[in-house]
């Protein structure tokens, strides 16, 4: 299992982002946490900004995939996608998170 880190400029802008992932089974559950300040250089300039984070809890196979369809989703010129890895979990919730990631038979037959 992984954790991915991602930040989005507004509360909408993350819970797009959430649908769309969970949606594409690219994530089994996005937790979205209002209220983070970055700090950062861009384009020569020091900004700050205040952001949500998401905390993006997926399997290690379906990381590639999730990184490879992030830039098309996300709405930063150049977003930040960020692979932790997760060494331990509850086997239950281990084991949605697998089963959620995973097409559905109905999804694999299309």
């Amino acid at each position: 299992m992984k954790a991915l880190l991602t930040t989005v400029e507004t509360a909408e802008a993350a819970s797009q982002l959430a649908q769309a992932l969970v949606e594409r089974r690219l994530a089994a559950c996005v937790t979205v946490i209002p209220g983070a300040v970055s700090h950062f250089r861009w384009q020569g300039k020091i900004e700050t900004a205040g952001e949500c984070l998401l905390l993006i809890k997926t399997e290690d196979d379906r990381v590639e995939a999730l990184l490879d369809e992030l830039p098309a989703l996300h709405p930063y010129e150049v977003p930040e996608g960020i692979a932790l890895p997760v060494d331990r979990a509850l086997g239950p919730y281990a084991e949605w998170v697998r089963d959620e990631t995973r097409p559905s038979s109905r999804e694999a037959a299309r």
